[in-house]
């Protein structure tokens, strides 16, 4: 008997490597198969081989096509387990453990999907807290291919317990444990999988298919022609500004941190501003290693009682000296804030000599975050440490797997999707769009592309319109003093709401939970909860106000704009003070702040600085602060926009 466990890294290699018996790395001990409907088992082995899955009770036998392929189908089953499957060759059988038959929702998007409850709020007490066996968790790792695959890079899934949910998506965790909680309301116990193929950073496109694009096998070779080019050139560019690049890292030597010395004459190192990536430094495309060093100064009183660092976050990995004393290190945790305690033993009355050697694995690199996280506190005061620091760079390893490829059509479709397709879903739930705000016109491209990439999906797996439900983009950046013409944020928004179009789709509102200063909201648990609310409603078809007040229709009365609403729920209310987050504008389109009040289901718009209004606006901005308009179960009001200028 072999488990699956021991077959690991030959399961990830292509179908063709070994004739050895194989399933898909999504059979393996912990998965959750879909409820309800015939569940494909499908592998590699031998041409010709006789296959044999048993499973409940049952044998299903096949044999292997001429390219090694083979697959059985399982009758549809309802929710329940455990349950083991034997998966049996011509000489050699494996066994699958602890299967359970629930609900498999695929969770996908970029980083604010791939984001972990390692680094949500509460973080500790949620991770603590994770008690449920029958949430299993299975990530996809980051991958991509120029053509469709049918294998897995790798994964494994794990369930819901204080040893693996903090490595969990946090947005599809939160959702599958509030659909836990609803299931158990009713009386059920459905178990769920989540199915985690997300990569931060990455656009739209790359998670579509070629024939959704559009692109025939000509454009496809051109893409990637283009994206080795593009490689090479910032390869020129960094050689440009560093000359041969370094390969080994100077500042490690015999074991020794030789750049973290306090005595070292770093005068000759380049200067970059921190917080910030060093990609948009001047060192675009650019992995590796780079050393960072400042210095902070110090009484001989707050030298004895020892400080507290904080170095916002760091991309990817970081060990930190003071005075060549390591203080602190973290390992691969892009978006974990370092707060390090620096002794002492390590400190010395005036000026002290802060190194940091950094090395990232692709995209941005460096120390980022906001100016606030970046402090020496001493004595209970904290003193600023943004500035300008001193930079030079170790070792550079530029690979078309950091975070460019991740912004090329179809590549992630064809290793994170693709090889999914045979397996049953319920549904699936989306965060993605911040890498396709940079301007308004991609913001606008994004209102035909997202219909697109859903249809695309559907079509694919073969199940018809399956529930696709996403998260809106949440408020960021800095608030507008006065009603922005424009606000590429919003109009990714409006992209995003146009795909409600489509039947069995739904939206979490979340411009309330964001960060202006950072992209990333740790508040994740709402998230979740409200795409659990809108599965309830579209998956489930629960009797449950799921959605934020939404603009049906207005009219113009006497100067005042009169607008009805959809999904009010037990009724509108305003959050913390008087309703905000509407302008108006008359025929001259010239945008001002308006007064607004509730009068039963309907909202009343006016200012005095638009006499003749005829478009009014709600939360449109990058970060609409002040828009509070939500309805009686606490669910905010979807942006929008009366004009179409």
């Amino acid at each position: 008997m072999r488990t699956l466990l021991l077959l690991t890294f030959m399961l990830s290699l292509a179908p063709s490597t070994f004739a050895q018996l194989r399933p898909s790395l999504l059979f393996s001990d912990g998965m959750v198969m879909q409820r309800g409907t015939e569940v494909p088992v499908w592998g590699w082995a031998a041409p010709g081989e006789a296959v044999t899955v048993m499973f409940d009770g049952q044998s299903y036998t096949t044999e292997a096509d001429a390219d090694g392929a083979w697959r059985v189908r399982l009758p549809a089953m309802a929710a329940g387990g455990p349950y083991e499957m034997t998966i049996q060759g011509a000489d050699e059988d494996m066994r699958v453990r602890d299967i359970l038959m629930g609900d498999v929702w695929v969770a996908s998007g970029q980083s604010n999907m791939e984001w972990t409850v390692a680094n949500v709020n509460d973080a500790e007490t949620e991770i603590a807290a994770a008690d449920d066996p029958h949430i299993r968790h299975f990530k996809v790792p980051q991958s991509w291919s120029y053509a469709p695959e049918t294998t897995l890079a790798g994964g494994s899934w794990e369930q819901a317990d204080p040893a693996h949910v903090g490595n969990f998506t946090a947005v599809g965790y939160f959702f599958a444990r509030a659909l836990r909680a609803s299931f158990a309301d009713n009386g059920r116990d459905v178990p769920i999988g989540i199915l985690n193929t997300s990569w931060g950073g990455s656009r739209i496109e790359p998670w579509m298919s070629a024939e959704v694009l559009g692109l025939d096998e000509a454009a496809l070779r051109a893409l990637e022609a283009k994206e080795r080019a593009d490689q090479e050139a910032l390869l020129e560019g960094l050689r440009a500004r560093l000359g041969d690049l370094p390969t080994e890292d100077a500042g490690w030597a015999d074991g020794k941190a030789v750049w973290a010395a306090p005595d070292l004459d770093d005068a000759g190192w380049a200067a970059i501003a921190v917080p910030g990536v060093w990609e948009q430094a001047g060192y675009e495309g650019m992995d590796g290693i780079a050393w960072y060093r400042t210095t902070f100064a110090l009484t001989e009183e707050e030298a004895q009682q020892g400080v507290t660092l904080g170095l916002g976050m760091i991309d990817d990995s970081d060990i930190t000296w003071v005075n060549g004393v390591e203080v602190g290190r973290i390992y691969n945790a892009y978006n974990q804030a370092r707060i390090y305690e620096a002794p002492a033993s390590a400190l010395r009355a005036g000026a002290n000599v802060l190194t940091v050697r950094v090395e990232d694995t692709g995209g941005g690199g460096g120390i980022h975050g906001s100016s606030d996280m970046l402090f020496v506190e001493a004595g209970g005061a904290k003193r600023p440490l943004a500035g300008t620091w001193r930079f030079r760079v170790g070792a550079v390893t530029v690979s078309p797997d950091g975070q460019r490829i991740n912004k090329v059509p179809t590549v992630l479709w064809n290793k994170m999707v693709h090889p999914l397709l045979p397996f049953p879903i319920k549904g699936a739930i989306w965060y993605q769009g911040e890498s396709n705000a940079n301007n308004l016109a991609e913001a606008v491209a994004y209102k035909e592309l997202f219909p697109q990439m859903i249809e695309g999906w559907r079509a694919a797996w073969g199940q018809g319109d399956f529930p696709f439900l996403w998260s809106q983009l949440a408020n960021f950046m800095a608030v507008d003093a006065a009603p922005p013409a424009e606000s590429n944020w919003a109009t990714l928004r409006e992209s995003q709401s146009a795909a409600l179009a489509l039947p069995n789709t739904g939206q979490a509102v979340i411009i309330d939970i964001g960060e202006a200063d950072d992209i990333h909201p740790r508040n994740k648990q709402d998230v979740g909860r409200r795409l659990a609310l809108a599965a309830q409603k579209v998956a489930y078809g629960g009797d449950l106000v799921y959605a934020g007040p939404t603009y049906r229709q207005h009219v113009v009365q006497n100067g005042q704009v009169i607008i009805a609403f959809d999904h009010v729920g037990n009724g509108l209310e305003a959050r913390n003070g008087d309703l905000g987050g509407f302008a108006l504008a008359g025929t001259d389109k010239q945008w001002a702040w308006a007064d607004a009040k509730i009068e039963g289901n309907r909202v009343v718009v006016w200012s005095e600085a638009v006499p003749e209004p005829v478009a009014v606006r709600y939360a449109w901005g990058n970060n609409p602060e002040s828009a509070n308009l939500y309805n009686d179960e606490g669910l905010p009001a979807v942006p929008f926009r009366t004009d179409a200028w």
